[in-house]
């Protein structure tokens, strides 16, 4: 009988379904080598649509949902119905947005082991950091080359 916690993912296993950890077979036995290298390249696919999909909570995303909610104000003349539609509209397209990059990771690590690689662990948070380390370099370049830290208050010059 396993008792140990590390082997059954916690006291209360009978309860909560998907709390074990993952056991995964043997590796597959290598198959054809076309096989495997359309394995590999739907892996790389994979990583470039979550990596493209981490990159839109950069930029696209709070752009679009600043633009619905003025949208909404200039529709409805209400301030406050607009920063909550703004507001939920972008915390549930966050939200949503990791659902299904934790969904991708799960996929990517699939490919990879039918690609024949001992894949056991995701690349969500590697990618999740490189996506953040972009994005604070696009912005901080934005900010000093293209808007500018001067201000609006000083008198123009010409």
């Amino acid at each position: 009988m396993k008792t140990d916690p590390t082997d059954t993912g916690g006291l209360f296993v009978g309860r909560r379904p998907g709390t074990r950890p993952v056991r995964y077979r043997a590796l597959p036995e290598r198959g054809s080598e076309s096989r495997q290298r359309v394995d590999r390249a739907l892996g790389w696919a994979v990583l470039a649509l979550m990596f493209v999909i981490n990159l839109s909570f950069w930029g696209p995303l709070p752009i679009a949902w600043l633009w619905i909610a003025s949208r909404v104000q200039y529709l409805t003349d209400n301030l406050g119905l607009a920063l909550l539609v703004g507001f939920v509209g972008l915390l549930g397209s966050l939200l949503g947005g990791l659902i299904v990059l934790r969904r991708l990771d799960g996929l990517w690590i699939l490919v990879r082991r039918a690609a024949g690689y001992d894949q056991r662990e995701g690349r969500l948070v590697p990618i999740f950091a490189a996506t953040c380390v972009v994005g604070a370099l696009a912005f901080t370049f934005w900010l000093l080359v293209i808007a500018g830290l001067g201000s609006d208050f000083a008198p123009r010059q010409g």
